[in-house]
């Protein structure tokens, strides 16, 4: 018997690569899957679908049980489609995994509104519109579980990725007030930062030696690894895990830290301007994150 036997879950995204690995991981557990995905390319054009279709018949010619979904998550309607979706077909909803996305990859200072806009759209607006979609009928039976993915992008940042790295540390905070307005009901919310060969990752630019090394490497890494983190996250092995962020990279497992304070000064008069120039910023300059991405922040391979 599966960890998700008899559970319902729904994969965003799961057309390819990291929600294909999830959807088919969460079928071969026991669960019942519904499948969503648009069908369109990375930067949202056209429609096809025949990607969510083909994983849905794939986890179905395995003895399991799936329906595809082609509604957008970008939209409070097309959310409520995608959960009610689950709903008329397996009779209820025991799980949520945000993974649909798409990029607009540009420098901050050329970035346009459009740009800007279609990623957070379907990122950070998708994460919550399914979320909330699901949010009554995991508060109603009392249990439910959200694994939503972000990205080394949002919580240690990258180049030209002003609008998808904001989206997914914007996702981090929407996982961790989930987790603290939905706890009192037994939800759960946690996050996921992958570390996988994807198209999301196949257009990382590799025009230098050290960029052909670093896509190489990222190559390596099977999109299919991050399964097992999602298929427990939505388990009720994890009844206790909520409101957390885990990195997976190959067969490595990794807690990432939380925003917590590094360094404090306090002055009695209060603070001046000129005073916090001349004593707060020098003390606490020593314990800054240097901006200037070093070799550490550089094995990180934001995705």
């Amino acid at each position: 018997m599966g960890m998700m036997e008899g559970k319902v879950v729904v994969v965003t995204g799961a057309g390819g690569g990291i929600g294909r690995g999830i959807a088919l991981a969460m079928a071969a557990a026991g669960a019942r899957v519904v499948a969503n995905d648009l069908g369109v390319s990375l930067s949202g054009e056209g429609a096809d679908a025949g990607p969510a279709q083909r994983v849905a018949n794939e986890i179905v010619a395995a003895g399991g049980q799936a329906v595809a979904n082609t509604d957008s998550v970008s939209t409070w309607a097309g959310a409520h489609k995608i959960v009610q979706c689950a709903l008329d077909q397996f009779g209820r909803i025991d799980a949520v995994v945000n993974n649909a996305g798409n990029l607009r990859d540009r420098m901050f200072h050329k970035m346009n509104e459009e740009e800007w806009r279609s990623v957070i759209d379907v990122h950070l607006n998708g994460s919550f519109f399914v979320s909330r979609a699901a949010a009554n009928h995991f508060r109603d039976q009392e249990g439910g579980a959200y694994v939503h993915m972000t990205s080394t992008s949002g919580l240690i940042g990258n180049f030209g990725q002003a609008n998808y790295s904001a989206a997914k540390l914007g996702i981090v905070g929407l996982s961790k007030s989930i987790a603290l307005d939905m706890g009192r009901y037994k939800v759960r919310s946690n996050c996921i930062a992958p570390f996988a060969w994807s198209r999301m990752t196949d257009s990382i630019p590799a025009t230098t030696p050290d960029e052909v090394a670093r896509v190489e490497r990222m190559k390596k890494m099977e999109a299919g690894k991050i399964a097992p983190m999602a298929v427990f996250l939505a388990s009720d092995a994890a009844a206790d895990v909520t409101a957390q962020i885990f990195a997976v990279r190959a067969n490595e497992i990794m807690l990432m830290g939380q925003s917590r304070p590094v360094r404090s000064v306090h002055m009695s008069e209060g603070w001046t301007p000129e005073t916090i120039a001349a004593t707060a910023i020098p003390a606490m300059r020593g314990s800054f994150y240097a901006l200037e991405r070093s070799p550490d922040v550089i094995n990180w391979d934001p995705i």
